[in-house]
């Protein structure tokens, strides 16, 4: 059953922390309340139509993949367990149930960890006009959503609401934040990303690309913020997957495709999204839970 759409929350007994393009963030002191909402962003605007029950579905996801990677890095989830949060939230329980969690509160690096296995997106475009990708040169001949070889890690800077991120090469992001940092995390990302992928397959999706992020707490590093969503990676129907074209998805890439097929232009405000094509997201979202995760939204 589909529940009313959360756009916003204003929770009066904590201070807003940050307010995102999908997540509203809250200060607990020495951690945070992460509570993903409803809302989807395109081209780094958020769009003025919810999508009800994303922010559940992408917490559930969340939670499933920091489990599946403890092994390979820790990460700052406390709690997501609503009967475990503080007395200052007990008025918001219900809202907060399922989309919501507890964490440490680390300092995020200033950078995105994309790891790229197939040649789409902005990946696609750069190869296109430069035959390389953050610097990183790709054999001539490839098409539209071609597995690579290997998996390359493609780092981009963090931008502000309604900026683009940029692309940036390795040793760029050396000067941001220290080589052996940046080679940690690099290594991670791709250790990340195979072990992801290599399940995902299993379940029918190929994980095309994704993005993490990282932060440190005490002196430790961990991954923060989502991991493996339908809103931070691209997820392709293993069954369905022909290269040479543009994929099937379980993603936002559908949003961004039905926004580019309308009138609207960069620099406008967005239009609102259409019934038909907010049920189809949320179908697509959902069916990654459930390949993913082997559950569904209760």
């Amino acid at each position: 059953m589909t529940s009313s759409p959360l756009t916003e929350t204003n929770l009066t007994t904590v201070p807003l922390f940050h307010r995102g393009k999908v997540r509203d963030l809250y200060d607990l002191g020495d951690s945070l309340l992460i509570v993903a909402t409803d809302r989807i962003s395109a081209y780094d605007l958020i769009l003025p139509t919810p999508i009800p029950d994303k922010g559940k579905i992408l917490t559930q996801m969340t939670l499933f993949w920091f489990n599946f990677l403890k092994d390979v890095v820790a990460n700052h989830l406390i709690t997501a367990k609503v009967e475990e949060y503080p007395e200052i939230l007990s008025p918001y329980l219900e809202l907060l149930r399922d989309r919501s969690m507890i964490v440490r509160k680390a300092k995020v690096l200033p950078v995105e960890c994309i790891v790229r296995g197939y040649l789409a997106g902005s990946a696609w475009r750069d190869y296109r006009e430069k035959g390389e990708i953050c610097g990183i040169k790709l054999p001539p001949g490839l098409r539209e959503a071609e597995k690579l070889e290997e998996p390359i890690f493609t780092p981009s800077t963090k931008a502000e609401l309604g900026k683009h991120d940029l692309n940036i090469t390795f040793e760029e992001m050396v000067e941001l934040i220290g080589r052996d940092l940046a080679e940690k995390i690099r290594s991670l990302s791709l250790e990340l990303y195979m072990r992801a992928s290599v399940y995902a397959e299993d379940r029918g999706i190929i994980i095309a690309d994704t993005k993490f992020e990282f932060g440190l707490y005490e002196g430790e590093l961990l991954l923060v913020d989502e991991v493996l969503t339908p809103d931070s990676s691209r997820f392709w129907p293993k069954e369905e997957y022909e290269p040479g074209k543009p994929q099937k998805s379980f993603d936002k890439q559908f949003i961004r495709d039905w926004l580019k097929s309308t009138s609207w232009k960069e620099g406008l405000p967005p239009p609102q999204i259409p019934e038909e094509i907010v049920k189809r997201t949320r179908e697509k979202y959902l069916e990654a839970l459930r390949r993913l995760t082997g559950r569904d939204l209760t």
